[in-house]
């Protein structure tokens, strides 16, 4: 008994409890994100709450698996911007069709990570061009948050008070405060449904994957270069920047292998995370950095077991009222669309190009049933590589710039400018 208490005791808990955080940070804001992509699409229970179930699956078993393995803090988390990208794609497209597409960008990402061509392909892509998509993307969320203020001025306007409060004192629990005062302003004003019918463990859904090419186009396209770009270059520079280097094409490629395992249930991407790997990562999960491997598995086994109660969460959620999630989600995704709009414009060079990507996502327009993001990014490439065809022919009307967006260094860390990268 006694060496048991002295076990316990040696255990690093404060690596056990930045893991636990990082999995509740993990799921605050971008929960609320997948059930909105899901009410839009008009998904069934069952259907919502295997996806949450297939998510937190696949997030728990590669954080902890990774974590034991390489004995290194790897975060990992459920992509924010590709369940962004579902709130307006999804709707177009039928189920099945969007699972299809969740293979294959799953399959690519794999084969991108595990064999190194995806560090050498983001640097032919300019960093403005693909952060502008993933700022039209977000667009919508953002000033979601105001429309709500306007709809619900206590409810809205005092998440968002308690959001920019606690960015000022308590920055890593931020978007946690801003749930917390949305649940007492609505339990007040007699918002809140505590009644959590068809509460219970969850029950995997297996939905048979469809392939369309709208659906690719629309859906997988989009989704492959926003995690590519948003959420796995940042997680591993994350990593790097606190000292540990474990195989990136290990790390990537054994989440995109379990994001193709687990489409079929749902789950639209497992990544690596930034924001929640930083809350493990540094001084203040342990001050040993061999120890904090801890915080992995911790957070890991938190993933494993909300997950199997995915449809608890489900039925909670159905119970909010719409502008607390709206809010919820826009203070969630600040973060990712500041550190978006910063790198969009960083580089003098391709900025126009940045610029028409921006207005073109931002703008929800859907042509032959795909929608913006892909125009929005072919639009940009278009006018970046037209740019640099009249500067190879030295034509003086072609701005000038400084040397390209992949020279260009981030404006802050990879976690402050990456919020989306959960």
């Amino acid at each position: 008994m006694t060496t048991h208490i002295s076990e316990i005791r040696r255990l690093p808990w404060t690596a056990v409890t930045a893991g636990i955080v990082a999995m509740t940070v993990s799921y605050a804001g971008p929960l609320a994100i997948i059930l909105a992509a899901a009410d839009a699409a008009g998904l069934t229970a069952a259907q919502s709450s295997s996806w949450v179930w297939a998510v937190s699956i696949g997030a728990g078993l590669t954080c902890l698996g990774l974590s034991w393995w390489s004995r290194a803090p790897i975060i990992t988390a459920f992509s924010t911007p590709g369940a962004a990208i579902l709130v307006t794609a999804l709707p177009q497209h039928g189920y099945a069709e969007a699972v299809g597409a969740f293979v294959v960008a799953g399959v690519a990402a794999t084969a991108l990570t595990a064999t190194g061509v995806f560090t050498r392909l983001l640097a032919r892509i300019p960093e403005g061009v693909v952060s502008a998509m993933l700022a039209g993307i977000l667009f919508s969320f953002g000033t979601g948050i105001f429309t709500s203020v306007r709809s619900a001025p206590l409810l809205a306007g005092g998440m968002l008070l308690g959001y920019l409060l606690a960015r000022r004192f308590l920055p890593t629990y931020a978007v946690v405060c801003a749930l917390a005062v949305g649940l007492v302003v609505a339990g007040a004003t007699g918002g809140l449904d505590v009644a959590v019918p068809g509460a219970g463990l969850a029950l995997p859904h297996l939905t048979v994957p469809e392939f369309s090419v709208g659906a690719l186009v629309g859906i997988g396209v989009p989704m492959l270069v926003a995690t590519l770009a948003g959420q796995y270059a940042p997680g591993m520079a994350v990593l790097r920047a606190d000292g540990y280097t474990p195989d990136e094409r290990v790390v990537c490629g054994t989440t995109g292998a379990v994001s193709v395992l687990l489409a079929p249930f749902g789950s639209h991407a497992v990544n690596p995370a930034a924001i929640t790997a930083a809350i493990c990562t540094g001084p203040d999960a342990h001050p040993d950095p061999a120890r904090r491997w801890v915080a992995g598995v911790s957070c890991g086994v938190g993933y494993l077991v909300v997950g199997c109660f995915g449809s608890t969460l489900v039925a909670l959620f159905t119970g909010l009222p719409d502008a607390l999630v709206a809010t919820l989600a826009g203070v969630a995704l600040l973060g990712a669309l500041s550190g978006s709009l910063v790198r969009t414009v960083a580089a003098e060079r391709g900025r126009e190009a940045a610029v028409v990507t921006f207005l073109a996502t931002a703008s929800g327009v859907t042509i032959a049933g795909v929608g913006s993001p892909f125009w929005g990014l072919l639009a940009g490439l278009l006018t970046y590589f037209l740019a640099e065809a009249r500067r190879a022919d030295g034509d003086p009307a072609a701005p000038a710039g400084t040397p390209g967006p992949a020279s260009e260094p981030a404006s802050g860390t990879a976690a402050e400018t990456t919020g989306a990268a959960r």
